[in-house]
């Protein structure tokens, strides 16, 4: 009879929900975790049709090559969101990108901050969100597929697909134990989408590593707001704070999803953090702002801030720095 209850179909969907989305009841969507509403089809194609920055500054983007440099507790910036991360005995890499391009924008303008091959054993990667400039699919093929990947809320299915057991799917204020380190989500002032159908399907957000008395805060991607003083209020020992400065104009258009300068700034304060690290300049041409304003923003509303110079981490592509 068609459309009688079938149990052993019921019972075939759910154990295929169970494996692709972690034994998790995800909602349908996240959107009622937005900030503020997305830019309308108006703004998105007047944005669209903005002018981008020349070019020609991109090789005063200042880079540094050399080996991979093991440290106790320390980063390496490898270029726009990613970090590699030592901390608690562990080498953590944030939302991995080396290839030379990802869709829709130019090629990178700075090589990766370290080879591939220079890196060292990977024991664990975070994922901030879905978009093609922090998830990057011809990276994530290049890791083995017993690495853990922590990975928002309902964005498993796409590591599970690709053949990654060791994933594990949170949502914001849950943590995970990596060894000594504990793997901490937490939320951020964005959206996620990969593709015409999926807005804001999957979860985004940040992350606190921590271990003993050393506590990393990576932003991920995110745009100013209240939720950087409730992490701080939750983690009021951050030591290092890796906080977005790039990709902010138009402020019309970028300002609910992306910080600028002065408000990462400000975002460094509402946590508490003593220290920050820039990122998400430098390697991909996504706004409308001079290639070096974020550094130059930056520098400058950390001195108008009042805050020691040596405390602003403006690292260079492939540079390290020892906590």
């Amino acid at each position: 009879m068609t459309g009688a209850f079938d149990p052993r179909r019921v019972g075939r969907e759910l154990a295929r929900r169970r494996r692709t989305h972690g034994g998790r009841n995800w909602p349908e969507s996240f959107a009622d975790r937005l900030t503020e509403p997305l830019p309308g089809l108006p703004k998105v194609l007047r944005m669209m049709r903005e002018r981008r920055p020349s070019p020609a500054d991109a090789p005063r983007i200042p880079v540094s090559s050399g080996p991979f440099v093991p440290m106790t507790v320390g980063v390496t910036w490898i270029g726009h969101a990613t970090y590699v991360v030592q901390i608690g005995g562990k080498v953590i890499l944030t939302d991995p990108v080396w290839s030379r391009r990802i869709p829709g924008v130019a090629p990178r303008l700075t090589p990766p901050g370290l080879p591939w091959e220079a890196l060292p054993r990977i024991d664990a990667v975070v994922i901030s969100h879905n978009h093609y400039d922090h998830l990057d699919a011809p990276t994530i093929r290049r890791l083995p597929r017993d690495t853990p990947m922590f990975v928002p809320g309902m964005l498993g299915a796409w590591f599970r697909s690709r053949g990654f057991r060791r994933v594990h799917e949170m949502d914001w204020w849950e943590s995970l134990s990596l060894g000594s380190v504990s793997v901490e989500f937490v939320p951020a002032h964005h959206w996620s989408r990969r593709g015409l159908t999926d807005t804001c399907k999957t979860l985004w957000g940040g992350w606190v590593l921590s271990s003993g008395d050393s506590k990393i805060y990576f932003a991920g991607d995110t745009g100013y707001g209240h939720w950087f003083r409730e992490i701080g209020s939750r983690h009021p020992d951050v030591d290092l704070a890796l906080l977005p400065v790039g990709a902010y104009e138009p402020r019309w258009f970028m300002r609910p999803m992306h910080c600028n300068p002065a408000e990462a700034v400000q975002a460094c304060i509402d946590l508490g953090s003593p220290r920050m690290a820039t990122m998400h300049w430098g390697t991909f041409v996504l706004s409308a702002e001079p290639l070096l304003a974020p550094l130059e923003g930056a520098s400058r509303a950390w001195a108008e801030a009042g805050r020691a110079p040596d405390d602003l981490w403006t690292l260079a592509v492939g540079e390290s720095r020892s906590l």
